[in-house]
């Protein structure tokens, strides 16, 4: 007997290699104000009272626990400057701004549609 079913391509499975890690991305950066902090931080945001003043409504607490993920997701470089008061700076590192450039299509995306929808 001859199969008579027509072939189907074969798939990969969503359990592939990559969807842990497309998965575990997408979920810190849709963590609320993930996305805020990174943006603040790519237009020149350092200090805490520079990200605080550009990201409108989110609490000092907050703040503090996103830029600890971030800096130990390997997203953001915290460094301590031995002032008097101590300075602590919030960096993108070579994986943030690397985020943030595979976020600007995204961004573009999001922008056009809004535009779209608001017609």
């Amino acid at each position: 007997m001859t199969n008579t079913q027509p072939l189907r391509p074969q798939r990969s499975s969503i359990h592939d290699d990559t969807c842990p890690s497309f998965q575990e991305a997408l979920e810190l950066i849709g963590r609320r104000w993930t996305g805020s902090i990174l943006a603040a931080a790519a237009q020149g945001a350092r200090r805490f009272g520079e990200y605080r003043a550009t990201i409108d409504g989110i609490s000092d607490r907050l703040l503090t626990q996103r830029l600890k993920e971030l800096e130990a997701n390997g997203l953001i470089e915290r460094t301590v400057i031995p002032s008097t008061p101590v300075q602590i700076r919030y960096d993108l590192s070579a994986d943030g701004k690397a985020l943030v450039q595979a976020l600007q299509p995204l961004t573009k995306w999001s922008i056009q549609r809004s535009a779209r929808r608001a017609r």
